[in-house]
């Protein structure tokens, strides 16, 4: 397709009017900020000063005040000193609080956040494991409020490691949490032990609030929101719900595990015995926070009724979203990672069946993840050959029968429904499918989205760098803004480049073996989605681009391989031809499909005599 000279400047200019635009309105904005900020400081410095240090202390007097006439007989645990202590193994490093007996850091060894720093899961004030115990009567107080005993650790024959928090009144009744990290897992033990229920819990029910605060690990906070899920195992079956601004789930039904998953990490809260209902409330942060959500679950936990003493069983997952790790711990886990959900459930046994094991065949003898994802692309695209010679094929028919074609449009140039009936008759006499070009490239379509689920859910690409990229899950940028520009995103993609430019390729290549087209919108549309996909797949994973690149060049190849030397015009004319002798036999489909055209015809006739004998008279 060829352009005037001064049509290209035109669209350059345009280009680099629309770029000065943005830059410069951006520009604008950080000006008018400035003076804003300006104003507020000054107007700051004109407001009567009050001792900030006074404020709080006499704040944290009285939340002291209140939790020590909440204490009741555990009020010799509101006022002692905190105490950390630490349990790691070779993936996780766990620092306690004897202040609720519960997590306070949570740190992945062996993933680095976007401050290169390791990875939290669990960290700040707002995170915590806590319930409600009675102390007098009509009185109760959380345990993330009082300080336990112990804290000390101790080795187990097995290598994993336990430590132990007890809280005891004066009359022996109280509470233990005992925790044990194995060895080699992500996944720790937590049992609460509980004497004395009857006094400590009301109706035998302990009322859990986790509060999980999940933080940006990621350089694309956008695509990890989108990304970040609540996901649980209820009835038998995992389900879940993506996060709006705030978002809320009532649990009627048994859960058995309840999970805040992001993009590649997750935190779950497992009760072997099922939480017996619940809640959680999700509210969502501005981005500047570097807070994707802040979550709170409530979840019930029915003991039974009778019992002194009770023990609850329950297991926590701070971890990677690794299929292998969380399919190995049997209890559905693997579930959280998206490898299709919703419309495009389906395309996850694609994954499961197909794209995994030939990824992680390729993967155990090669140490670039990106020559990994050059021969799995080969390796699709060599599955679905058969599938693109038959789409060919149907192409070089459908040009050998355009001659004849344009000579019946020449004949019946007035009358489109003729033409539309006498076209079928060629096709059907010639033993051609004129949707047998489309059938083919529609079923590769799944195979697409399956990919796409993949790589955004891989996080063995994670960090992983090749050529340019430096994160295979992440996309690619050669050149950033600083600001946004609608549709195409605040960076330059170069392997969104590369596949833009091998699909106009592509396109331009087709149409080239394409008959010419009367209608001007089809004639062009093959090149309005290449372009398209500058701003589609700027911000998408550069594996998936890297992928779609790869998948391109091939497809070149093989129209040109196919064309040329594969396919032989002369005898798909001499097969046509032959085809036209042979008896036809038509299917209750073509009766139906005839009929119904003669029928429209019939029709058309009648109304345009109709039409004509009123305008004669």
């Amino acid at each position: 397709m060829l352009f005037d000279k001064n049509a290209i400047l035109g669209f350059v200019l345009l280009a680099l009017m629309f770029l000065g635009f943005f830059y410069f309105t951006r520009q604008g904005q950080l000006e008018v900020e400035k003076q804003q900020k300006h104003i507020r400081d000054s107007l700051a410095m004109l407001q009567p000063q009050v001792d900030s240090t006074l404020v709080r202390v006499d704040s944290v007097q009285r939340a002291t005040q209140t939790t020590i006439a909440a204490a009741g007989q555990f009020v010799a645990a509101v006022n002692s000193t905190e105490k950390e202590t630490t349990l790691e193994n070779e993936w996780l490093k766990i620092v306690f609080t004897n202040k609720g007996a519960q997590p306070k850091l949570v740190q992945l060894k062996r993933y680095k956040s976007i401050d290169s720093q390791a990875v939290k899961l669990v960290q700040g004030d707002f995170d915590k494991l806590t319930y409600a115990v009675n102390t007098e009567a009509n009185r109760s107080i959380q345990t993330s409020d009082l300080y336990f005993d112990g804290g000390e650790v101790t080795g187990n024959e097995d290598g994993s490691q336990t430590i132990i928090y007890q809280l005891k009144d004066s009359m022996g009744q109280g509470i233990i949490h005992r925790f044990t990290l194995p060895k080699d897992q992500y996944m720790i033990d937590w049992v609460i032990e509980i004497q004395g229920v009857n006094s400590l819990l009301t109706q035998n029910s302990i009322n859990l609030i986790w509060q999980n605060e999940v933080r940006q690990h990621e350089k694309d906070i956008t695509t990890e929101k989108r990304e970040t899920q609540v996901g649980f195992w209820t009835k038998n079956e995992y389900d879940y719900f993506t996060l709006g601004r705030s978002s809320e789930k009532q649990f009627e039904d048994p859960v058995y595990w309840l999970s805040v998953k992001q993009k590649f990490f997750n935190t779950t809260l497992i009760a072997k015995n099922n939480f017996n209902s619940g809640k959680i409330h999700c509210s969502e942060s501005h981005d500047s926070t570097g807070i994707i959500t802040a979550s709170t679950a409530n979840l019930k936990l029915q003991l039974p009724a009778g019992n002194s003493t009770a023990v609850v069983p329950l297991q926590i997952y701070y971890g990677p979203n690794d299929y292998k790790i969380l399919k190995s711990y049997n209890i559905g886990l693997q579930d959280v990672i998206n490898l299709g959900q919703g419309v495009y459930a389906f395309v996850k046994y694609i994954n499961k069946w197909l794209v995994m094991p030939v990824f992680d065949f390729f993967k155990s003898f090669l140490g670039s993840y990106g020559l990994v994802i050059a021969l799995l692309t080969i390796f699709i695209r060599l599955l679905t050959s058969p599938l693109v010679y038959t789409s060919y094929l149907s192409g070089a028919k459908m040009r050998a029968l355009r001659p004849e074609l344009e000579v019946l449009k020449a004949r019946l140039k007035d009358d489109q429904q003729a033409y539309a009936m006498e076209q079928m008759k060629v096709y059907r006499s010639a033993g051609v499918n004129p949707l047998g070009g489309c059938i083919p490239a529609l079923l590769q379509i799944p195979i697409f989205f399956s990919l796409y689920s993949f790589f955004n859910a891989t996080i063995e690409l994670r960090g992983q760098n090749f050529l340019w990229a430096d994160d295979l899950s992440s996309y690619d940028s050669i050149i950033s803004f600083g600001f946004n520009i609608p549709f195409y995103g605040s960076h330059v993609s170069l392997f969104t480049i590369l596949a833009t430019v091998t699909s106009l390729l592509i396109s331009i290549y087709s149409m080239s073996q394409t008959p010419n087209m009367d209608n001007p919108m089809m004639k062009y549309m093959p090149y309005f989605f290449p372009i398209m996909l500058l701003g589609i797949f700027n911000s998408l994973p550069s594996a998936l681009t890297w992928y779609y690149t790869v998948s391109n060049v091939i497809t070149l190849v093989l129209q040109y391989v196919i064309q040329n030397f594969i396919i032989n015009h002369d005898k798909i004319v001499a097969q046509l031809e032959l085809n036209k002798k042979k008896p036809k036999v038509k299917s209750k489909w073509q009766e139906r499909l005839e009929q119904m055209q003669e029928t429209q015809k019939r029709v058309q006739q009648e109304k345009n005599k109709t039409s004509g004998g009123g305008r004669k008279s």
